[in-house]
C-alpha cells in the first residue's frame, strides 16, 4: 500500500510541475484580457474569473471521469494532446505568439467588468482542457486505492486530477510571476512542457490501443513494468534535457543582448 501512495505522490508532483510551466503563459493571457480595465478592477476580474474557472474545471472533470474509459474519448484525447504538443513545439520553434496576444488584447478592449470576468473564466477553461486530459491520462493507469469511486474513476485517481487542477489555479493566482521569470531565463522550458504534453498523449494512445474493444495491444500493456518504466524514463529525459537545453538558450540570449 505504501508503494501505491508513493506512485500517487510522484504523479501529483509531475502534474504540478507541468501545471506550473503551462500556467505561466496562461497567466500572461489572462492579464492581457484584463489589461483594459481600471487598475482597481484588474485583480478583482482575474480573481472572479479564476473562481468561475474552478467551478467549470470541476464540472468538466466530473463529466470526463464518467467517459474516461470510453475508447473513442481516449482516442480523441490522445490525438488532441499530441496535436497540441507538436503544434506548440513547431510554433515556438518557427513562429511567434506575440501576434495572437496583441489580437486578444484588441478583442478585449472596451469590454465591461463582467464580460471580462466571463472571458477570463472561459479562457481558463480552454487552458484546462489540455491539463485535465493530461492528468486523466496519467491518473487512470494508477493502481486503484480501494476507497470507492467518485464520478466514473477510482476516488484516489479522481482526487489526484482535482489536486492537479487546483494547483494550476493556485499557480496562476500566486506563483505565475515566478514561473514567468523562470521562463524569461529559460524560454525553452515552455517547449519542454508541451513535449511532455505530447508524450502524455502517446501514453493515452497506448491506453486506447489496449482497450478491450480495440485490442491492438495487450490489455495489460499500459500497466506493464516495461512500458511504465519506459514512459517515465522518456518523460524524465525530456524534462532533464529540456532544462539544460533551455539554460543554454537563455545564456546565449543574455550574451547576445549584452554584446
Amino acid at each position: 500500500m505504501e508503494s501505491i501512495w508513493l506512485e500517487y505522490a510522484w504523479t501529483l508532483l509531475i502534474l504540478i510541475g507541468l501545471e506550473g510551466i503551462l500556467s505561466a503563459d496562461n497567466a500572461l493571457v489572462l492579464a492581457v484580457i484584463a489589461k483594459h480595465l481600471p487598475e482597481d478592477q484588474k485583480k478583482r476580474a482575474i480573481n472572479y474569473g479564476i473562481l468561475m474557472a474552478f467551478a467549470f474545471r470541476f464540472a468538466a472533470l466530473f463529466a470526463i471521469s464518467f467517459i474516461a474509459n470510453v475508447w473513442q474519448v481516449q482516442a480523441i484525447g490522445a490525438a488532441y494532446l499530441i496535436y497540441l504538443g507538436l503544434k506548440h513545439v513547431i510554433q515556438d520553434t518557427f513562429g511567434s505568439k506575440k501576434g495572437d496576444k496583441d489580437e486578444l488584447e484588441e478583442e478585449s478592449a472596451g469590454k465591461g467588468f463582467w464580460p471580462t470576468v466571463a472571458k477570463i473564466g472561459l479562457a481558463d477553461l480552454a487552458f484546462a482542457i489540455d491539463s485535465i486530459l493530461a492528468a486523466v491520462a496519467l491518473a487512470i493507469v494508477l493502481p486503484e486505492t480501494g476507497l470507492g469511486h467518485f464520478g466514473g474513476m477510482d476516488t484516489g485517481q479522481f482526487f489526484i486530477v482535482v489536486l492537479a487542477g487546483i494547483a494550476g489555479l493556485v499557480l496562476i493566482k500566486f506563483a505565475a510571476g515566478w514561473f514567468v521569470t523562470l521562463l524569461d531565463k529559460r524560454p525553452g522550458l515552455e517547449t519542454t512542457a508541451y513535449l511532455i504534453v505530447a508524450w502524455v498523449g502517446v501514453k493515452l494512445a497506448v491506453i486506447t490501443l489496449s482497450h478491450d474493444k480495440v485490442n491492438i495491444l495487450p490489455h495489460d500493456f499500459p500497466h506493464s513494468t516495461g512500458w511504465t518504466v519506459a514512459f517515465w524514463v522518456v518523460l524524465l529525459g525530456i524534462a532533464v534535457i529540456g532544462w539544460f537545453a533551455s539554460g543554454k538558450t537563455g545564456n546565449k540570449d543574455q550574451e547576445g543582448s549584452s554584446s
